[in-house]
């Protein structure tokens, strides 16, 4: 367990660096002079960075040793962000945020492997769940604990902290995680062949707009704060954003246990963050009401992947683990477009206050393809859930 934390480790690291930045947006832009819309770009260069290392990378590294892949993963990773922390010029701030996206996208697809690895059968599921816990902990407490940071010790002293931590999960991998080959990846060719499925096809393009209206808005929540309350520290709406994701992520599970409507489950989230971020702009100047939608919002975005990969399984059990590794591709690639869209929006006169209306129309987009598209492939394959097609679910997080 305690090589199995380490792995842990990096995930939080990793998870507080893909997000952080966005709480940071308003301070980074003031720092280097640069308007919010460009300087927004440093998310999605790390978002769409980490959406195609994952794959790519994971197949031109097959067969290598995973203390030696991760090592070099946590190399790139924490260099990339020392040179964040000391970049003086957005150019160089994106080129190593960049860099820190190709690192946290081939480190967290293995330690999640190599965490299973480590686990007897029987616990192989919580050994997954710990790395994977490290990265959304990461995400939910790490990120608005950043931004109080660097209110006392600038953007840059968090950076540095991300950097520690990358550091220290390196010294731990090197000399405690042992020699273990990782399991060969998926061929490229069989990715792109899962992903043409045409039940596995229309539920990673809902991902693909979900993570377009998460990330679009949550990129530039600082400023929509700023804008439409006039709220300079936006560290207490962070919290309520990241309760409602743990809450949404622990109670997800019970909930399709319970029921088995996987799809009935989404439409109620894809509708839930609609409203939520459509209520946005209308409710921001009473302050204490802001609270409730940031709350449905987090625990919704939060929520949507569980019963998406319970679907992608369903779809493709033969290859269920390649489905749901595309599926994750989907949601930061939509990520990384949802944030370069918002600085698109942004600079083409769009108020921030403004921004949740555009948001919500690609949740909207998300719903009715969800709707009528993954509908549609469900009527035409059968829809049949038995006890074989869920048991891979805990091993195809990976």
């Amino acid at each position: 367990m305690r090589r199995i934390l380490l792995l842990a480790l990096g995930s939080f690291a990793l998870g507080l660096d893909a997000y952080v930045m966005a709480g940071l947006l308003p301070v980074v832009a003031d720092d280097l002079h640069e308007s919010a819309s460009a300087t927004g770009q440093m998310v999605t260069v790390f978002t769409l960075c980490y959406a195609l290392a994952a794959p790519f990378f994971a197949t031109v590294l097959a067969g290598r040793p995973a203390r030696m892949t991760l090592s070099l993963a946590l190399i790139v990773f924490t260099v990339a962000n020392g040179l964040s922390a000391v970049s003086g010029s957005l150019p160089m701030l994106l080129i190593s945020r960049a860099l820190a996206g190709i690192g946290a996208g081939v480190y967290s697809p293995l330690a999640a492997a190599t965490a299973a690895a480590l686990s007897p059968a029987e616990r192989r599921g919580r050994g997954l769940a710990v790395v994977m816990g490290g990265m959304s902990i990461g995400t939910v407490v790490g990120v608005p604990v950043g931004v109080m940071l660097a209110h006392h010790i600038s953007w840059r002293g968090t950076l540095w902290l991300v950097t520690a931590l990358g550091l220290v999960a390196l010294i731990g991998v090197v000399a405690l995680l042992p020699r273990i080959p990782a399991s060969a990846p998926p061929a490229l060719k069989e990715r792109i062949g899962v992903l043409t499925n045409r039940r596995v096809a229309p539920i990673a393009l809902v991902s693909f707009f979900g993570g377009i209206a998460s990330l679009g808005l949550y990129t530039y929540l600082s400023s929509f704060l700023a804008d439409s309350a006039g709220i300079d520290d936006p560290t207490g709406y962070l919290w309520a954003w990241g309760i409602g994701g743990v809450l949404g992520a622990l109670l997800v599970g019970p909930v399709l246990d319970r029921t088995k409507k996987a799809y009935a489950i989404v439409t109620a989230i894809l509708v839930l963050v609609t409203a939520a971020q459509a209520v946005l702009p209308a409710v921001a100047p009473m302050h204490w009401l802001l609270v409730l939608p940031l709350l449905i919002w987090g625990a919704s975005g939060w929520a949507m992947q569980v019963p998406q990969q319970h679907e992608l399984i369903e779809a493709e059990p033969a290859h269920s683990s390649v489905a749901v590794s595309l599926n994750s591709s989907a949601v930061y690639l939509g990520s990384a477009t949802g944030s370069a869209l918002g600085g698109v929006f942004l600079a083409g006169g769009v108020a921030p206050a403004g921004l949740p209306f555009c948001t919500a129309s690609f949740a909207l987009i998300a719903l009715v393809l969800h709707l009528t598209l993954v509908r549609s492939s469900r009527r035409r394959k059968g829809h049949h859930t038995t006890t074989a097609v869920e048991t891979p679910t805990a091993g195809a997080n990976v």
